[in-house]
């Protein structure tokens, strides 16, 4: 079905037609959840915005629209606040009917998109040889929401990991190994990661002061570019190293993703530089083939320089990211491509998109978009890092979260004199760590930065994963301790919204749809954060309100099915976010 605000918005375009002719039929009506009740439920400020070009007082636009506008079976008769607001206050039997219709849907009534889209989800990007570390942590959970949003609406994702697996770091890293490890460039699992982390640091410190050495690695990256078998097995060897390493991380995490990083697009280098120059979009200057951008300047104010190929021959992260760029959408007919990365790399990105666009690669039928975000920070507000002043690993990060989870849950156990098998501890606390970790990024506008706390994230009270997770949770209990099968209500069981709490909580179950979509075009996961968070509220006001089982029949059965709707949306909702459920906890 369609969102209540969509239904809404085509009433009102209705009435804009009848009331004002064929040419306002395209005039977005725009109509918003109502900033405070006494407003209703939605408002409309359309009256005001059309003033100026009807030459009308906005109220007078406002009562002619009115009399042409039908919502009757979905509001109570619309009003006119200050200068012309329309206020629209939902019907109960509307929001009752809506209710029982979705208690049997398993999307809850979240429509698929209109016109579903080939979209790519460029996240993660960890380096080859080196951990990842808590910077990491954003773009995956980040990448993997907006990947499950985007497949829930009905759109085809193709999540891609465009990991750093090419480069001078690697001639300089093969180099040192050939010295110091020969066996690791020969024998699977010669090195952990850990170790080649360390060795890579001490390649680096060799690199930089050793000109000897900084030609020979120079020498072997030119041998891993023209195909060297044993170069080659080197790289391959030193890849699959690190990918079992961040295997182990994306299952903790469920997150799946197809790798594709800076090698897949190597041969195809050439030919970037090759239409950049027929194109007449390259420049020679000090030996290196640039293109001056557009809107970007140095410090002297000249126009400022893309470099596309080094002067040494050499290719760097813009002509990679032209080449993806252009294959995406030529090879895989990418009709939206959605980059993850820090805040740090918006300039990179506007300069890529704008050469693709002279280019001509990149079209105004594809959108290209540039998902930023903040740092995490400690709680001293400064980037995170150890005591040492290392950056946090990731792997030792989500450990660290279950374990505290662990703690708190059999302390919790003991209070109640509760005993559960090892298995159930071990589950519950991995859940819960895992989902407090998520849900800390997610519930943050990405663009900012956010402190990381366990205290505060692992709390029950609060925005946090734990307190969704304890909502639905009490759902389940009722279930238990009524012997209810939700699934056995039936679709005929109607629901009644009598009292306040129950109908603040059915007004806002109905919301999901126009959430989600908000999310598609957005981007911003913590929208749904904060749609579950008040959902969460409502359903416990509710609750604490309004009983449930000791209810007579109708309200009995009504009052099940807003707590089974209530679990339902809560579980999906998590799910979109990348967060289980837990039956008890």
């Amino acid at each position: 079905m369609n969102s209540i605000i969509e239904q809404l918005r085509s009433r009102l375009t209705e009435s804009l037609t009848v009331g004002f002719g064929a040419d306002f039929q395209a005039v977005e009506p725009m109509v918003v959840p109502a900033s405070n009740p006494k407003f209703g439920d939605y408002q409309s400020n359309i009256s005001l915005s059309l003033s100026k070009q009807l030459g009308q007082p906005p109220r007078a636009i406002a009562e002619k629209l009115l009399q042409h506008l039908d919502v009757t079976g979905i509001c109570q008769p619309p009003t006119i606040a200050g200068p012309g607001f329309i206020n629209l206050t939902l019907e109960p039997a509307y929001l009752e009917a809506q209710l029982s219709n979705i208690q049997t849907d398993p999307r809850l009534g979240v429509q698929l998109a209109k016109t579903p889209q080939h979209i790519i989800v460029d996240f993660s990007s960890p380096n080859i040889a080196k951990e990842m570390h808590v910077g990491h942590l954003r773009s995956t959970i980040i990448g993997d929401c907006i990947a499950r949003i985007l497949e829930f609406r009905g759109h085809e994702v193709l999540r891609l990991n465009h990991v750093g697996d090419w480069g001078t770091q690697f001639g300089m890293l093969i180099a040192y190994l050939r010295e110091a490890y020969p066996e690791a460039l020969t024998t699977s699992n010669a090195l952990d990661l850990g170790d080649l982390v360390a060795l890579y640091r001490k390649a680096k410190q060799r690199f930089d002061a050793d000109e000897e050495f900084q030609e020979t690695a120079r020498q072997e990256v030119v041998k891993l570019q023209t195909g060297e078998e044993d170069s080659r097995q080197a790289w391959q060897l030193l890849c699959e190293q690190s990918r079992r390493e961040f295997q182990v991380i994306y299952d903790l995490l469920d997150v799946k993703l197809i790798e594709r990083g800076e090698s897949f697009y190597n041969p195809l280098l050439p030919s970037v530089v090759e239409d950049l120059e027929q194109l007449g979009l390259l420049v020679e200057d000090a030996g290196a083939k640039c293109v001056f951008l557009e809107g970007f300047t140095n410090k002297t104010g000249e126009p400022l320089p893309l470099i596309i190929k080094k002067s040494d021959g050499g290719y760097n992260y813009a002509t990679t990211d032209l080449a993806a760029i252009r294959y995406r959408i030529g090879q895989d007919g990418a009709e939206r491509i959605i980059y993850v990365t820090d805040a740090g790399q918006a300039n990179h990105f506007t300069q890529i998109f704008q050469v693709a666009r002279r280019a001509g690669w990149l079209t105004d039928e594809v959108q290209v978009v540039h998902v930023p975000f903040g740092l995490v920070q400690g709680e001293d507000g400064k980037k995170l890092k150890t005591r040492s002043g290392e950056t946090v690993r990731l792997r030792e990060l989500l450990d660290e979260a279950i374990a505290r989870a662990r703690t708190d849950f059999e302390a919790r156990l003991q209070q109640e004199g509760r005993e559960e098998t090892e298995a159930f501890k071990a589950n519950v606390a991995q859940i819960i760590g895992i989902s407090a970790v998520k849900y800390a990024d997610l519930s943050q506008n990405r663009t900012s930065n956010y402190i990381f706390s366990f205290d505060k994230m692992l709390s029950f009270q609060g925005n946090t994963a734990v307190y969704m997770l304890y909502a639905y949770v009490r759902v389940q209990g009722i279930s238990r301790k009524g012997n209810i099968d939700f699934e056995q209500l039936g679709a005929e069981a109607k629901v009644f919204l009598q009292e306040e709490t129950e109908l603040a909580l059915g007004k806002h179950l109905l919301q999901l749809s126009e959430v989600l979509t908000l999310v598609e075009a957005d981007l911003l996961p913590n929208r749904i954060c904060q749609y579950l968070y008040e959902l969460s509220q409502k359903f416990n006001q509710f609750y604490d309100q309004c009983p449930v089982l000791k209810a007579e029949e109708p309200l009995r059965t009504s009052r099940l099915v807003l707590c089974d709707l209530t679990a339902q949306t809560l579980k999906l909702g998590l799910s979109l976010l990348g967060i289980s459920v837990l039956e008890r906890m």
